[in-house]
C-alpha cells in the first residue's frame, strides 16, 4: 500500500440552495459563479462594477439567482447566512482577512492563489450532463490539472453523459417497482443494475428511452435477467456503429448524392414538358 497522507478528501459538495458569497467580479470570479451556478447554489456576488468580466456580466443579466453588490467587500456584516466563501481579486491583504473572518465564523473559504488560505480546491473539471470529474494538483499546478483533464476527457466515451441520465431513469423506476432500503430487495436491486451497467454498451444505454425502460422492467427484473438490446428491439451498439460507418461511407455519400441530382434532374424535365 502507498504511504497515506498529502491529499484531500474529493467529495461532490450538493451546494442546492446554500448562500455562496462571492467577492470579486473578474475572470477567475466568472469561473467561480459559474460552477457554483451548475450546482443549483445561490449566490451573493460583491464587486464593483467597473472590474465586472465579460463572462460575470452575462451572469448577472441571464435568469440566475445572484444578488449584486456593486461595492468592495464591507467586513463581517456581508458574511452574515453564509455557507461558502469565494474570493478571487487581487487584494492579496484583503483576501486574507476575508479568510480569517471566515474561518472565525467557521464558513468554508476559498481564497484563489493563495493555497494556505483555502479550505478546498475547484481543480479542473469535467462535465457531461450528470458526468462530473474533477483532476486536483492539491494547489500545486492548476495548469498540468488541466492538461490532464483535457487527456481525461479524449478518452472518455461518446454519449457517457447521456447514458448516465437514461440509467438515473431506469433506476428511479426499478426503485418505484421495487420499493425498500436494504435487505433482500435492496441487494437484489443493485445485483440486476450492476449487471445491466456491466451488459449494455454504453451507447446502447445512451439509447434507452421510456418504452425500452418498461420493456427492460417488464422483461428484465420481473424475470431476474437482462436481456439484451436486441430483445428489446433496440439496436445494438455494433448496429449504431455500421450505421454511422455507412453514413460516411464514399460510396454511400457518391450513391446518396447522384440519387439526389438524379431526382432533381427528372424534376426539371417534367417541369419543362408541361410549360
Amino acid at each position: 500500500m502507498s504511504h497515506l497522507g498529502g491529499g484531500s478528501l474529493l467529495l461532490a459538495w450538493q451546494l442546492k440552495g446554500k448562500h455562496v458569497l462571492i467577492v470579486g467580479g473578474g475572470d477567475v470570479a466568472s469561473g467561480r459563479i459559474e460552477s457554483v451556478l451548475a450546482a443549483d447554489a445561490r449566490v451573493t456576488l460583491i464587486s464593483p462594477s467597473n472590474g465586472l468580466h465579460t463572462l460575470t456580466k452575462s451572469f448577472l443579466d441571464g435568469p440566475y439567482n445572484i444578488t449584486y453588490h456593486d461595492r468592495l467587500f464591507g467586513g463581517v456584516a456581508d458574511l452574515a447566512d453564509v455557507d461558502l466563501v469565494l474570493t478571487a481579486i487581487d487584494d492579496v491583504a484583503q483576501s486574507r482577512v476575508i479568510c480569517c473572518l471566515c474561518r472565525e465564523l467557521k464558513i468554508p473559504v476559498n481564497v484563489a492563489d493563495i493555497p494556505e488560505s483555502c479550505d478546498f480546491y475547484f481543480g479542473s473539471q469535467i462535465r457531461d450532463g450528470p458526468l462530473q470529474i474533477m483532476i486536483s494538483t492539491n494547489g500545486n499546478s492548476p495548469k498540468l490539472a488541466n492538461i490532464i483533464r483535457k487527456k481525461v476527457e479524449q478518452s472518455l466515451p461518446e454519449h457517457a453523459g447521456d447514458a448516465i441520465t437514461r440509467v438515473g431513469e431506469l433506476r428511479v423506476k426499478l426503485k418505484e417497482r421495487a420499493p425498500g432500503v436494504g435487505g433482500a430487495i435492496g441487494k437484489r436491486r443493485m445485483r440486476w443494475m450492476i449487471d445491466v451497467c456491466t451488459s449494455w454498451e454504453m451507447e446502447e444505454l445512451a439509447l434507452l428511452d421510456d418504452q425500452m425502460i418498461r420493456r427492460l422492467l417488464d422483461d428484465g427484473w420481473e424475470k431476474n435477467v437482462v436481456p439484451s438490446p436486441g430483445e428489446l428491439g433496440a439496436r445494438s451498439s455494433r448496429q449504431v456503429y455500421e450505421a454511422k460507418l455507412n453514413l460516411t461511407t464514399p460510396g454511400v455519400l457518391v450513391t446518396t448524392l447522384s440519387f439526389v441530382a438524379g431526382a432533381a434532374c427528372a424534376g426539371l424535365l417534367l417541369l419543362v414538358r408541361r410549360r
